[in-house]
């Protein structure tokens, strides 16, 4: 059902092995992917150190942003869940020297409540 979720729009847990060898070139000494989370092509890893967002572009993915937050930047965050007639979820990160938040929107808020304990986890 990964797959599915992630072409949905729902946030599905990936393999963090695999996310570290991926993101090998990019992360420093000691640091370990500890959680990582596909919504749809992009990807919110936690890290031992920071928070990365990985916003892949074009028709392919191969371009690809990588926004890096440690923890200690983000002040706070929020999660807004479906209702009956909004079928989209929100998770709201507001970063230190950003005037507006970042944004992911799921389809749903099944894995939401996953993502918002693990930021919970990595940011209190």
């Amino acid at each position: 059902m990964g797959l599915f979720d992630g072409i949905l729009g729902n946030a599905s847990e990936t393999e963090a092995q695999a996310i570290q060898l991926e993101l090998s070139q990019l992360l420093a000494p000691g640091e370990e992917v500890r959680k990582a989370y596909s919504v749809i092509r992009d990807l919110l890893v936690f890290t031992t150190k920071r928070l990365i967002l990985i916003d892949k572009q074009g028709v392919t993915g191969k371009k690809r942003e990588y926004l890096s937050v440690p923890y200690r930047n983000i002040e706070r965050y929020s999660t807004e869940t479906t209702g009956h007639f909004d079928l989209d979820a929100e998770l709201k990160i507001w970063v230190r020297g950003m005037a507006e938040p970042i944004i992911k929107t799921f389809r749903v808020d099944k894995n939401i409540y996953d993502v918002s304990r693990t930021l919970s986890e990595f940011t209190l």
